[in-house]
């Protein structure tokens, strides 16, 4: 069954450039991720996914460019308004990182009693409303050393809902899981993303789940988007870098050997290396 599109911008990224340490991260990115949507952010190791996510949050600022989240330039926000966008922003991290001295429960309901002043029968019917979405209901009084890789991303994912947010982005959501708790994680992303109304941003190099839940993948590479479209775009184009990719082909446009002289060269070379 075909979901409806939205043609609604909720984050915008335009002529985009940042640097670590003067190398360049990203060299005039755009990309547009539409209200309502799941969106895949794909791409090979260091080619800037995580980094993205932290230019969207606004805790990395661009060299030169824009991001644009509901209108607003978040570079541009005063800190008060920042961390009011913030708020309405959910995060998944690759770790899940949950605060090891609380159990679940608390968990998921310390950004409520971080960010509300909501009375503590209140706080009880969100974290157990939270956590009957992910299956988790029962395990609130478990700790994080007694959870599941699993079961970790699930708590770290009620967490981020927990507040109703209008977007959540995931960093390798999919990262260390193996196949049934994957298959549970694919399918609760999508799921709350269209019952909750939310929009989503997904990072990742998993190929087949992204591709299995995504309306519409970007692929970064070389600073910038080397091709972007729906999942079939993405798996019947035919040029050779998303083919490289999709198919995780070790031979193609991305090289094996990072940039170096002739191997020879440095072997005769009397400089120490």
């Amino acid at each position: 069954m075909d979901r409806p599109k939205s043609t609604e911008p909720l984050v915008t990224v335009r002529d985009l450039a940042f640097y670590r340490d003067e190398r360049p991260i990203f060299q005039g990115l755009n990309l547009t991720v539409a209200k309502g949507s799941v969106t895949a952010i794909m791409g090979g190791s260091g080619t800037g996914k995580t980094t993205l996510l932290s230019l969207i949050g606004g805790r990395l600022v661009p060299a030169r460019g824009a991001v644009t989240v509901e209108g607003a330039v978040v570079s541009s926000l005063p800190r008060k308004a920042l961390f009011a966008l913030r708020r309405r922003m959910g995060m998944l991290f690759q770790s899940s990182a949950l605060l090891t001295d609380l159990d679940v429960y608390e968990n998921v309901a310390f950004p409520i009693r971080e960010h509300t002043r909501l009375p503590e029968a209140l706080i009880r019917d969100l974290v157990l409303m939270k956590l009957e979405l992910v299956g988790l209901r029962g395990a609130r009084r478990l700790f994080p050393s007694e959870l599941s890789g699993g079961m970790s991303r699930r708590v770290g994912l009620a967490r981020a809902i927990v507040l109703d947010p209008m977007m959540v982005m995931y960093d390798e959501p999919f990262a260390g899981l193996d196949p049934i708790s994957m298959g549970v994680i694919v399918k609760l992303i999508r799921e709350l993303n269209d019952a909750l109304g939310m929009t989503s941003i997904i990072v990742t190099h998993d190929v087949a789940e992204a591709s299995s839940i995504a309306d519409y993948i970007y692929l970064l590479g070389d600073g910038h988007v080397i091709a972007e479209g729906t999942p079939a775009d993405m798996h019947n184009t035919d040029a050779p870098e998303v083919r490289q990719f999709i198919g995780g082909l070790p031979d193609g446009p991305v090289a094996f050997h990072y940039p170096a002289p002739r191997y020879l060269d440095d072997l005769l070379a009397r400089e120490p290396s």
